[in-house]
């Protein structure tokens, strides 16, 4: 009998929770963790998204396990002690990773609740932030510092990436508590500029849409397959 399969490299499943998340946050799963690795999050929704990457690892055991459960019944082998042998063990397995994500999935619901509820609550009056202000906030978001010429004195922001941000435009996103500027360094070498955590906030809020009501995660239900007639 061959070898049982190797799982495949790790990348992120979908969840029953994906949608609920999708529709508080007006963003897709993708575009979170992009955010995440960015830093643009602010503390609760990081948190929601380590937490659902975790889900996404323990869901991805569960696949595995099915379809290895799938093979070893498709009539591929001969049915012998040692199939027997390998569809209990791969049962228990199953029945292991659920648990695993199981348990993964109500962290990941203990870490969404409180996103939800800061979402209901939050004013639907309050001033979006304008496209320039997004960019601007994306830009600093992955490293920019504000630098003084050292010929004309003027002051401008350069982001990791290349783009530059008018001086005044800083200065309204400092007014507004959305940036904060090391000024432990002098303007000449660069002073490190970063985004807030209410910078955070805003920036991730900018796109999102109106919560949504979704399902709650189903209950988990594995059923083992009936023991065989007893063998010899």
């Amino acid at each position: 009998m061959p070898p049982e399969p190797t799982p495949a490299p790790a990348r992120r499943a979908v969840s029953p929770l994906d949608h609920r998340i999708e529709a508080v946050t007006g963003h897709t799963i993708d575009t979170l963790w992009a955010y995440r690795d960015r830093g643009v999050l602010d503390e609760p929704h990081a948190h929601l998204v380590d937490q659902h990457r975790e889900l996404a690892k323990t869901q991805t055991g569960v696949t595995f396990y099915l379809r290895l459960l799938n093979r070893l019944s498709s009539g591929e082998f001969d049915v012998d002690d040692a199939l027997f042998t390998r569809i209990d063990r791969t049962v228990d397995q199953l029945e292991e990773a659920t648990g695993a994500r199981d348990a993964a999935a109500r962290k990941v619901l203990a870490a969404l609740e409180p996103v939800e509820a800061a979402a209901a609550a939050s004013m639907p009056g309050a001033n979006p932030l304008s496209t320039d202000d997004q960019a601007a906030l994306l830009a600093i978001a992955g490293g920019a510092k504000l630098y003084e010429h050292l010929l004309t004195g003027r002051l401008s922001v350069t982001a990791a990436s290349g783009t530059r941000i008018p001086h005044a435009k800083l200065q309204q996103l400092e007014n507004a508590g959305l940036v904060i500027r090391d000024t432990g360094h002098p303007v000449h070498a660069g002073q490190p500029v970063a985004l807030t955590d209410a910078g955070r906030a805003a920036l991730f809020a900018a796109r999102r849409t109106p919560t949504t009501q979704a399902p709650k995660l189903p209950a988990r239900s594995v059923t083992r397959p009936s023991a065989p007639a007893q063998r010899r």
